[in-house]
């Protein structure tokens, strides 16, 4: 059973999303949050799965409710999943960078939100390429003058994989792409986070993209 906690400042958003999850067997409502304060207060009591955040609620945003829930957070982890209105605002940048594990639209169709729960819920991130570039292109403030160290530390097969994850690719695509196992893909998708310091999929690719290890006009060294 996959456990979710629903934050958002609107009622009947929080009513409909509780709906359309609990209608499913593997899926369970476990908690409710109509700010940021009171959703860390939530997640840290009963522990869910998943959390579904809004990004723009009062007193905290989604943003610091995000950082707040997994900068101390014990193993494992909840996984965030911010609920936006637009895929181009900077709050969902921002709410990815602070480590949500991806984000999904509030016009998403039900059988599209029910799919995003679960696959976060495994620890896949939820990764939108083309999204995730014109994020980077139009916020890329945060790169560095120089290339971090981790961009030297990689492998030319780790890489090959971070620029293919950039894509949107899973292990087993990229497997496919590189003619490998898809143990191999894993062991380099762990050496790759573990060099650039991030948790997950999306967080490696918003580190490469703002390193510049890869323009955010297309995929490049």
């Amino acid at each position: 059973m996959i456990r979710i906690v629903l934050a958002d400042d609107e009622r009947m958003v929080r009513t409909a999303l509780r709906v359309i999850l609990d209608a499913e067997p593997d899926l369970e409502v476990a908690g409710e949050a109509s700010t940021g304060a009171e959703a860390v207060s939530v997640v840290r009591e009963l522990r869910p799965d998943v959390v579904l955040m809004d990004v723009r609620m009062p007193e905290v945003d989604g943003i610091r409710a995000t950082e707040r829930i997994l900068a101390p957070a014990p193993e494992p982890a909840p996984r965030v999943l911010v609920v936006t209105t637009f895929e181009n605002d900077a709050y969902v940048y921002d709410a990815l960078r602070a480590g949500a594990a991806g984000f999904l639209l509030k016009r998403a169709a039900a059988e599209d939100l029910v799919a995003a729960v679960r696959v976060v819920a495994r620890s896949d991130s939820l990764l939108y390429p083309a999204a995730l570039r014109g994020l980077a292109a139009a916020y890329a403030r945060h790169r560095p003058a120089a290339a971090p160290a981790w961009v030297a530390r990689l492998t030319e097969r780790e890489a090959e994989v971070l620029r293919l994850m950039a894509t949107g690719l899973t292990n087993a695509e990229i497997a496919r792409r590189m003619g490998v196992g898809p143990a191999t893909v894993k062991t380099h998708v762990a050496a790759v986070l573990a060099k650039t310091g991030t948790r997950d999929r999306t967080q490696a690719v918003i580190a490469a993209y703002e390193s510049g290890f890869i323009a955010p006009a297309g995929p490049g060294a």
